[in-house]
């Protein structure tokens, strides 16, 4: 039987056939998910993105951007406000595809970047988000630690070497939520959400009166008086933005189980600008009231709790960490880059290999960190520098590809796809040079930004330079070399239901 495409009410999928089953770039997790699969609303969508938001690094963002970024409190909260508006466009235009075709991020690629092409930018996210799932790893094996340190002398006494033996703890929590699939993220993010909204509400209710807003919000900014605050505020901007560069580009691994357009975009515009907000303004408040609470400024949750002289309300906030971090992890950074390891052999690589070796790559790029707990190097890397020069440097790379996604699904692809080409051998170009001219370009401006000190705007604003001179080159690009496969997949079988 050859595989055929049915349409279902809005929705499309596929019947598969042994031609499909044979192909190299096909895999049944790869495939287009199932109408019946389709059930996440607008309230899980909404519950995802407040599951993924309220995490340690949220919390920690007022404090870098006044920190590194030389931003007063109130243009911090500001900065995290707007980018979070801003990433909305990319985030709610990159999921249409996966909502109308059920299509994960990696098949969605291979439009624009060719069947074997797809890989570069699928790796590129990849590995991003297996550097976030150590760091966050990182995060709840530090709460795993504490939690069993206040129910047992013994783990205590391990010291930096227990935060280690945490973070596999916590590693394996995560792989074994994803290994279960995707209606195990879904309740995950439903159940988890309110719990984290309720308790960060707490918080700043907690804090209210050990520290004084008037005070905190007049807090000046941390750069020279005779500097304005454009420059500073668009570097910020631009970090903020790459905080979730890489979910817009791969939120179509989502929204392809959304019952609706309408699901995905509410859920998206409900859960994402807010929770950010408040949870960023949460982590500034808490942690200028440390300085009064404990004598010391503490800028992240986990060690502030520590701090508290009650063992029972240590515990109980360890576990509430642990569910928000492993909602933040299982969903943010470890979903993508298992469909993204697929996509290189999907035959070969299936679900549960794709998510094991997520998190070998996670725990390889984070051995730095592991190993300087466990006493064999010195390192003066901090984590939160390691974030915050990263958000930066990596949001360059990813624009580009964002940029280059919308303009090949709703201007060059006109919102029509040809599904069963993107499987099938040899119906598909394997490169679209198209593609990546568009990337390499705005990748070369950023190279020389950084390495002669020439164009450094480019560098500065990465994200938003990337993305649009990616979606501008591929828009000219594709007009001038030979197209990919554009025809629509009406000529490949279509049958209604």
């Amino acid at each position: 039987m050859q595989t055929q495409m049915k349409k279902v009410g809005d929705f499309y999928e596929l019947e598969v056939g042994e031609d499909l089953l044979n192909s190299k770039n096909f895999n049944q997790d790869l495939a287009p998910t199932k109408v019946k699969e389709r059930s996440w609303s607008q309230w899980n969508i909404a519950a995802l993105w407040v599951g993924i938001a309220i995490c340690v690094p949220t919390y920690t963002l007022g404090g870098i951007l006044t920190a590194y970024f030389g931003l007063s409190v109130v243009e911090a909260l500001l900065t995290i406000f707007i980018a979070n508006i801003i990433v909305l466009i990319p985030l709610t235009l990159n999921a249409f595809a996966g909502t109308k075709y059920g299509l994960p991020f990696p098949v969605l690629l291979r439009s624009s970047f060719g069947i074997v092409g797809s890989n570069v930018p699928c790796l590129i996210r990849g590995f991003v988000a297996c550097g976030w799932f150590g760091i966050q790893t990182m995060f709840g094996g530090l709460a795993i630690h504490l939690l069993l340190a206040e129910i047992s002398t013994s783990w205590a006494s391990l010291g930096s070497q227990g935060e280690v033996l945490g973070f596999f703890i916590f590693c394996l929590l995560n792989i074994g939520v994803v290994l279960k699939g995707a209606n195990s993220i879904k309740w995950l993010e439903t159940l988890s959400a309110p719990l984290l909204l309720i308790v960060s509400l707490g918080l700043l209710f907690w804090a209210s009166d050990k520290v004084s807003y008037a005070e905190l919000l007049s807090t000046p900014a941390n750069r020279p008086p005779q500097d304005g605050v454009a420059k500073y505020f668009f570097s910020g901007l631009t970090a903020m933005v790459g905080f979730w560069a890489t979910l817009s580009l791969n939120i179509p691994d989502f929204s392809r189980y959304a019952k609706s357009q309408k699901d995905q975009i509410v859920g998206q515009v409900i859960g994402l600008p807010l929770t950010m907000f408040l949870f960023a303004a949460l982590g500034v408040v808490l942690t200028a009231a440390s300085q009064t609470l404990f004598g010391e400024t503490i800028s992240d949750p986990i060690n502030l709790i520590a701090q508290i002289q009650s063992p029972f309300w240590v515990a109980v906030a360890m576990v509430l960490i642990i569910i928000a971090t492993l909602s933040t992890n299982t969903a943010a950074n470890v979903v993508s880059p298992t469909n993204d390891f697929q996509n290189i052999a999907p035959r070969y690589i299936n679900h549960t290999k794709g998510v094991l070796l997520t998190g070998a790559v996670g725990i390889v790029l984070m051995s730095w960190e592991l190993l300087k707990k466990m006493g064999w190097i010195e390192s003066d890397v901090s984590v939160e520098a390691f974030i915050s020069n990263w958000l930066l440097g990596y949001s360059s790379l990813l624009g580009p590809i964002a940029g280059i996604m919308i303009v090949d699904y709703f201007m060059i692809r006109k919102q029509q796809l040809n599904i069963l080409a993107l499987y099938q051998e040899n119906a598909y170009p394997a490169v679209n040079w198209a593609g990546f001219i568009a990337f390499l370009i705005p990748v070369g401006c950023t190279f020389l930004a950084i390495s002669f000190d020439v164009m450094t705007w480019f560098y500065d604003y990465g994200w938003f330079t990337g993305a649009i001179s990616g979606a501008v080159l591929y828009f000219v690009a594709s007009k001038y070399l030979t197209a990919p496969l554009a025809k629509p997949f009406m000529s490949a079988g279509l049958n209604k239901a």
